[in-house]
Order: structure tokens, then sequence, then C-alpha cells
């Protein structure tokens, strides 16, 4: 039995490597006619005819291949006195010590980073990287072509700034635009991409992590400049966002821009803050239309009295009136410091219309209002004209 079966299987080898040959005129073909396999499986998506897996590592590079080249690093040039000594004279009683200046000194440093919004030459970067007005700034691109800053335009309100400069100050250069995406759309957890100038010395510096989190309230200072700021909204990123990263951009997996990387954690490790990109289009939006952030101003420093405080001292939900600014629109009006303002127009200021800069931040500057008061137990309102907060 044993002898038969190995006769029969060489037989069919034999066979198999004959037809295989075509020494008959037959091939396997031939035989797919009449029994059909089964194919291997394949992965469909709808509206999709082709499908690309790539790994993490592929997707950073494509995205670093696509904007780094818009990608600038910020720097400053000011002169400074350096040497300032103290000479005692014991022989001049009524000037013992005297100071004798040192020499003045021109000093060159790259202090933060920046992105290309408009080709016209239009790039932005935080407010608090480009604070001295009285130095001079530049930009240096990824190619290490530079470009003399000729106009700076600083927001009020947030930490962001808009650098003008002359796409044409260098013959053959061409200034590529970001791609600006939807920060209301983050989620928790995505990935995040952050490219800047780390420690003001490494330029296009590549760090990549995810979403931490996002609507976080913080208190930045620049390690550059004398500067503070409350930051609200931000975004909380694992990607590591050293000094000089400031006024880089966030991206996501397409090689959007989903934030301007602003601050770091001092406490902690790797725990960065962006602005969220929505506030930066906002922003844009008036300056394309106005040519300065003008930006309506009503002119209190408030405190939001939220559902729970509210019942818990029995009044209403509000902004509560901290200060009243001299000569504001709320001046004028006759606003006063303790009052709470409960309605703007026809929103009431509760829920997720509790903040008063968000509702009249929707307005226009030079647009009239009116404006609900809680005051004394009683409600009363009064109209006021919207200023700018240029003015």
């Amino acid at each position: 039995m044993k002898r038969l079966l190995l006769i029969f299987a060489v037989a069919v080898l034999i066979f198999g490597g004959l037809v295989s040959s075509g020494v008959f005129g037959v091939k396997w073909s031939t035989f797919e006619r009449y029994v059909k396999l089964p194919k291997p499986s394949t992965l469909s998506l709808p509206g999709t005819e082709n499908v690309r897996v790539v790994s993490e590592e592929s997707l950073v590079i494509d995205v670093v291949d696509k904007v780094s080249p818009s990608v600038v690093t910020v720097g400053i040039t000011k002169t400074r006195t350096v040497g300032d000594i103290f000479e005692l004279n014991p022989f001049d009683p009524f000037a013992p010590l005297r100071r004798r200046s040192g020499k003045p000194q021109k000093l060159e440093q790259d202090i933060g980073s920046g992105f290309v919004v408009g080709e016209g030459g239009l790039i932005v970067t935080n407010k608090h990287v480009v604070a001295d007005t009285e130095a001079k700034y530049r930009v240096i691109t990824k190619d290490d072509k530079t470009y003399d800053v000729v106009k700076i335009y600083r927001d009020p309100t947030n930490d962001l700034a808009i650098l003008k400069i002359d796409p044409t100050a260098v013959s053959g250069q061409v200034l590529k635009a970001v791609e600006l995406g939807d920060s209301s759309k983050i989620k928790v957890g995505q990935l995040a991409i952050a490219i800047g100038t780390a420690l003001g010395e490494f330029r296009n510096t590549v760090t990549t992590g995810v979403i931490s989190g996002i609507g976080r309230g913080i208190t930045a200072s620049s390690p550059f400049e004398g500067y503070v700021e409350r930051l609200d909204n931000v975004i909380q990123t694992s990607a590591a966002i050293n000094p000089g990263n400031s006024g880089g951009p966030l991206l996501n997996s397409s090689g959007q821009v989903i934030g301007v990387n602003a601050a770091v954690s001092g406490d902690g490790q790797n725990i960065g803050f962006a602005l969220p990109i929505n506030v930066v289009k906002d922003a844009l939006a008036n300056f394309n239309q106005t040519g300065q952030f003008n930006r309506p101003f009503i002119g209190v420093r408030y405190k939001t009295i939220a559902k729970d405080l509210a019942v818990l001292n029995d009044v209403p939900e509000g902004a509560y009136v901290v200060e009243v600014v001299s000569g504001s629109p709320a001046d004028k009006a006759g606003v006063k410091q303790g009052d709470i303002v409960t309605k703007i127009d026809d929103v009431r200021l509760s829920g997720a219309s509790a903040e008063l800069s968000k509702v009249v931040a929707k307005k226009k500057v030079s647009d009239s209002i009116s404006v609900t008061l809680w005051r004394d137990g009683k409600e009363q309102t009064v109209k006021l004209t919207l200023g700018s907060q240029d003015q």
C-alpha cells in the first residue's frame, strides 16, 4: 500500500509539471474556468478606491516636508550697553561712587518662530516674541534666506502678532502659505506635530506627541522678555515645546495648522500649550478687512458668575464688573463697578453664552448695543456704542 501511494504521488507531481510546462497545450488557467478559487480579502472604505496604509513615521515625514518650508525663525537685533562699572574715588566727598558707562554692543539672537499665512509676506507669531517696540526684527526661512520685518501688528487681546515682510527682497524666493485647520474639531489623543526654533538655537526642530487637553487656562511668561499674560481656552499637547518654539505651528496629521505654540510648563515634562488656530483665523479675517487688529471694546474688567455661584449668592448669572475703564463706552453709558451684566441685546449671559467677551467679540466696532444690568436687586438697560481697542 505504501508503495502504491508513493507511485501515485510521483505520478501527480509529474503530471502537474507537464501541465505547467504546456506540453499538452493545457494550462492551469483552463481549469479556472470551471473551478473558481476564493480571492484574498481586500480592505474597502466607502468613497475610496485606493487605500494607502502608512506608519506614523512616514506620516510625520510627509507633514514636515510639506510644512517646514513655511516655518520661519524670528530673530531680534538691538543695541545694549555692557560693562557698566562703579569706581570708588575716596578724594571726592560728594560722589565717592561714580558709575562709568560701558560700551554699546549689538545683539543679534534668534528668539522665536512663526509661519507664513499669506504669500504677500504675512507671518503669524506670538505677541510676546516681538514685544520690544524699540528693537528690529528679522525672519529667516528654512533655506537661510533672511528678511527684515517692515511692519508689526500686535493683537491687543490675544498673544498674537502679524509680521509684514517684503517677499520680493530676496530674488527667486517664494513664500508658501500654510493650510489652516479647524481647532474646534480636534480630539484629545490625536497626533500633534510641532515645528520651531527650540531654545532660540535649533531651527526647524520637529517634535511629536498628542493633544493632551483642550480648553485650558494658563498664565504664561516669556524667558526673553519681561512679559506675563493670561491665556484662556488653549490647547495642551505632549509634543515638546521649548523656549524659542513660541509662534511656531502645531499641526495635525494632515499637515494643517491647528494651533500656535505659545507656552510650556516649567514644572512638568512634555506639557506645552498652543493658541487655537480658529482664534488666529478670526484675527486674520479682521486684519484683512481693516488692516489692523480692530476689535470691539466695551471697557470693563469682569468676573463671570456661573450658575452655582449665582445660586449661592442669590444673584443672577452674568459678568460681575470689577473695574470700568475711564472714558470707555461702558463708562460713558453709566456702567458702575459692582454691576452685573446679565444680557447683551437679546443674548443672556448664561450657559454656553456666559462669557461676556465672546458675546461682544461677535459684534463690530461702532455697533450700538443694549446692555442689561443688575444693580441693587433690579434690572435696568443702558445703550452704548462699541469702541475700538486701538483707541
